[in-house]
Formats: structure tokens, C-alpha cells, sequence
């Protein structure tokens, strides 16, 4: 039934209805969360081995290094050439630390506000008012950090082929403008993948200042759930051969690939750059937790073990994403007030809504007991300025509940879409 489509007489009837089923739905008492892209338990499992590993007796490297003493801060090198491929980074530009890329990314900006990137006469600041390019929807994370960093965040459309290139190359021409935020590969929370002319374009800019980082969060590089991966130019390469080598930072982790709380960052870059972070964070520690990174490196002892891994995660996963894309399609499909996406890889679908109803979905799905990710997450501030973005993270919960989940959630878009459609025939002209 297209909602559009129907006369304000058929809008109250149907709205009545709607309502009837939605406090149904909250006598219910649900308890159930969309909210993050959390593994699964079942996901897990799937590293359970990891928790038995290095076993005892067994804690030297392949170079000979004791993984229980000092030291060894660059990260071990067989756990880095395991992940130089998927993170198409040289093992020897690749820095394995602690046990979260967002840490990597904080000390990052941390130390190009404080002290300036590689190369760079002056910090950040210094320089006048510094701003971040951030592709929308995008990822709430990156944008926290910069707004506790007081760093403007400029928004940039994000397109089927990554971010709007055009608007990027006209706004890099700004001095003040010193990055740009990119989840490249199964975007977060759109799942696009950057073209090859996309990543190709970003490695070439001319007009960006001379400290200007691309900040490369490659999160699912090896996360694909429809069977076959999505290819992704190797930005780094390409920075390179423009005559831009220190412009790219790549991060990189386990974190959904073993476990969550305890897996292994990683950072690359240019020589320069590798050099740069090392020198600061040797300010800060004397070396990264070695012997969970031997237990990785016994677990995933190389590129097609990883690719092994992933693809039991993708077995778990597949069956969500279609559980969601069927739901919302039986619900939602025919309704013109709502689309989603369907995503290859990653962990998240996003859905749109009509314009002005993501805070009255989200607030709806919430008094039902169904919670959502804040409407307007996916934006800087917290403000979608169409109010019309949700995402959902279907990874968490077990089939069952996903369903209830997201057939409460399309209930939820229908009844705020109709209260919206009539509101708007209220409306003077």
C-alpha cells in the first residue's frame, strides 16, 4: 500500500490502525536493542581456541622476541604480515598495537593538535580554526571525537560510490581543512565501498594543505557477508605514486574478527608517519600487550586463515541481513516512505525514512521497547538536517528477536510516516 498515495480519509483510517497494533505491540514488554554492531555470542565462539593460546611454555616470536618482557613497541612482525594484505599496508609500514583502532585514531588527532603531523611546521591549531571533512551518514565515533577535540566537522554527502568527490575537492582547497574521515570498504552505516575513481581522486588532491591526513578507518576490510569481497583500491599505493606518501593514515583491527574487548589494532602508513606515532607513543608506554598478539598470530597465522575465519562469521551473519531485508520488504516495500540497503560486507543497514520522522521512529520503536541508535547519530552533532537517517546493527541478537525487532521497527516507520502525511495535509498552503 502506498501511503502517498492515499487521501486523508484513508491516512485517519489507517492511522487508527496503526495505533491499535502499536499498543499492542508496547503490551508486549520488549526488551529489545538494534543500537551497535556488536558480535554475537555465536560469532564469538567462533574464537574461542584464541582463549587457550599461546599455551604454556610457548611465548617467544618468530624474531626471537620474549613476549613477556619490555619492549617491541613497532608490534610482532608475523601477526603484521598476516594483516599487511587486508589492510594493504607493507608489514614493515604496519604498527600492531593495543587492542582498539578508535585508540589509534584518538592519539592520531591527539598529537596533530598537540605537536602536528610528520613534516608540519606547527600544530593543528595553530594555524587558525581547524576542521575535519566527514562523509554523511557516517560514523558517530569519528564524529565524537572530534567534537570533544573541538574540531569543526564540515558534512560531505556520501554517494554509491563514496563521498561526494566533487564537493571534497572544493572544500580541501581551505587550509583550515586537515582531513577527512572514510570507513572505505562496507561503509559504516551505509555499506558502500569507495570506487576505484573515488580512492584514486582522494590520493591525488592537489589543493589539500600539505598536512592534510586521510584518516583510512578500513574497519570490515575482511567482513564480507555475501559471499564474495567487494575490491578496494590501495589508497596508501596510490598517495604514493601522486607524490603524496604521508597523506593516508589506515587503521585496521580484530575486534570483530576475534574478540571484541580484546583483539589487536593495527596503523599504517608512510615511513615517515609510522615513525612519527611511534615516537609518541613511546612517550606513553614501553611496549603493546605482545602476548595477546602471539595468541593472535598462533590463531591467524596468515592472510587465508583470516579469510577462513571470516567467512564462519559471514555464515552467522548472512542469515540476518536477509532476515532484515525480507521484514522490512514485506512491511515496507510498497509503502514509499521508506529504503534501505542491502549490504555485501560489514555491520550495519541503513534505513531512510520520510523526511522529519527518524526522531518520532526512533521514539515510537523506544516506548515499545525496542531501542534504536539515536536518530541523527550518523551526522556530526547528532543532527540529520532532514531528520530521516536511522541505522541498524542486526548482528547482535538471535533470530527471533531480530525479527520481533525490526517487524516493531517497520510498524514504527508506517505509523510515523502516517502522522507526518497527515500533518502535512493540515499544513496552510
Amino acid at each position: 500500500m502506498d501511503l502517498t498515495a492515499l487521501t486523508p480519509a484513508e491516512l485517519s483510517d489507517r492511522l487508527t490502525a496503526l495505533r491499535d497494533e502499536h499498543h499492542r505491540l508496547a503490551g508486549r514488554g520488549l526488551r529489545l536493542d538494534l543500537t551497535r554492531g556488536k558480535p554475537a555470542a555465536e560469532q564469538l565462539a567462533l574464537a574461542q581456541p584464541l582463549l587457550g593460546l599461546p599455551g604454556l611454555g610457548d611465548h617467544t616470536a618468530q624474531d626471537g622476541t620474549d613476549c613477556r618482557n619490555y619492549g617491541g613497541l613497532h608490534g610482532l612482525p608475523e601477526l603484521r604480515a598476516t594483516f599487511a594484505g587486508p589492510l594493504q599496508v607493507p608489514a614493515e609500514q604496519l604498527v600492531a598495537f593495543g587492542n582498539s583502532s578508535l585508540e589509534l585514531m584518538y592519539e592520531c588527532v591527539v598529537d596533530a593538535v598537540l605537536f602536528g603531523v610528520a613534516g608540519a611546521s606547527a600544530p593543528w591549531p595553530r594555524e587558525g580554526r581547524t576542521a575535519m571533512l566527514c562523509p554523511v551518514p557516517g560514523y558517530d565515533r569519528h564524529f565524537a571525537l572530534c567534537e570533544k577535540l573541538g574540531i569543526d566537522m564540515v558534512p560531505v554527502p556520501m554517494t554509491e560510490t563514496g563521498p561526494d568527490m566533487d564537493e571534497v575537492e572544493r572544500l580541501v582547497a581551505d587550509e583550515r581543512v586537515k582531513g577527512i574521515w572514510c570507513v572505505p570498504k562496507y561503509s559504516n552505516p551505509t555499506a558502500v565501498t569507495f570506487s576505484a575513481e573515488t580512492v584514486r581522486r582522494l590520493a591525488a588532491m592537489e589543493t589539500a594543505a600539505p598536512d592534510f591526513r586521510i584518516f583510512w578507518d578500513n574497519a570490515y576490510a575482511v567482513h564480507h557477508v555475501a559471499g564474495t569481497d567487494e575490491p578496494l583500491a590501495d589508497v596508501l599505493g596510490l598517495s604514493a605514486e601522486h607524490g603524496h606518501p604521508d597523506r593516508v593514515f589506515v587503521f585496521g583491527s580484530t575486534s570483530k574478527i576475534t574478540t571484541a574487548g580484546s583483539g589487536v589494532a593495527f596503523f599504517g602508513s608512510s615511513p615517515a608517519n609510522v615513525a612519527w606515532l611511534l615516537g609518541h607513543l613511546a612517550k606513553r608506554t614501553i611496549g603493546p600487550d605482545k602476548v595477546n598478539q602471539l595468541r593472535h598470530a598462533r590463531f591467524l597465522p596468515d592472510t587465508p586463515a583470516v579469510h577462513a575465519h571470516m567467512a564462519r562469521h559471514a555464515a552467522v551473519l548472512q542469515p540476518k541481513f536477509e532476515l532484515v531485508d525480507a521484514v522490512l520488504e514485506k512491511r515496507l516495500g510498497d509503502t514509499g516512505v521508506a529504503s534501505w540497503t542491502r549490504p555485501r560486507g560489514g555491520y550495519f543497514v541503513s534505513l531512510d525514512v520520510l523526511d522529519g520522522c527518524a526522531a518520532r521512529v526512533v521514539e515510537l520503536a523506544g516506548s515499545a521497547g525496542i531501542a534504536l541508535t539515536p536518530a541523527g547519530a550518523t551526522f556530526p552533532y547528532g543532527k540529520d538536517p532532514r531528520d530521516r537517517n536511522i541505522r541498524l546493527a542486526p548482528s547482535y541478537p538471535g533470530p527471533d528477536e531480530l525479527r520481533d525487532a525490526v517487524e516493531g521497527l517497520a510498524l514504527c516507520v508506517e505509523l510515523a510516516s502516517v502522522e507526518r502525511l497527515l500533518a502535512a495535509v493540515d499544513e496552510p498552503a
